[in-house]
């Protein structure tokens, strides 16, 4: 596993990443979570296979303030901004497949 998603640590990133011109998807994560661990394996390939897009992986420990913020109450989860608005969201506590995050960043890539 190569780990090419980058982490993010402090909330100034973030906002600075929600602004910008590509689409941004945030990997929320927690070192606690087995289901967020179940993800490392694939993440990797699903990175390498949608190029259109910039990977940033989120503990929601350390940034808290800022889950809360994006309503994010369960994780694995993923959030998508551009241009500081949001284009789309995958929260939830279940365990995410490889397909099932494919076909959410194309419904985010068409809309």
């Amino acid at each position: 596993m190569i780990n090419i998603m980058k982490q993010i640590h402090t909330p100034e990133e973030v906002s600075s990443l929600k602004q910008s011109d590509r689409p941004v998807v945030f990997l929320w994560t927690a070192s606690w979570c087995p289901d967020c661990v179940y993800l490392y394996p694939f993440l990797d390939q699903i990175e390498k296979d949608n190029p259109d897009f910039d990977f940033y992986k989120l503990d929601r420990d350390e940034l808290l303030d800022e889950a809360i913020d994006q309503e994010i109450l369960g994780i694995p989860s993923f959030t998508v901004f551009k241009g500081g608005k949001e284009l789309g969201r995958f929260v939830s506590k279940l365990r995410k497949t490889p397909q099932e995050i494919q076909q959410f960043l194309n419904s985010v890539k068409e809309a």
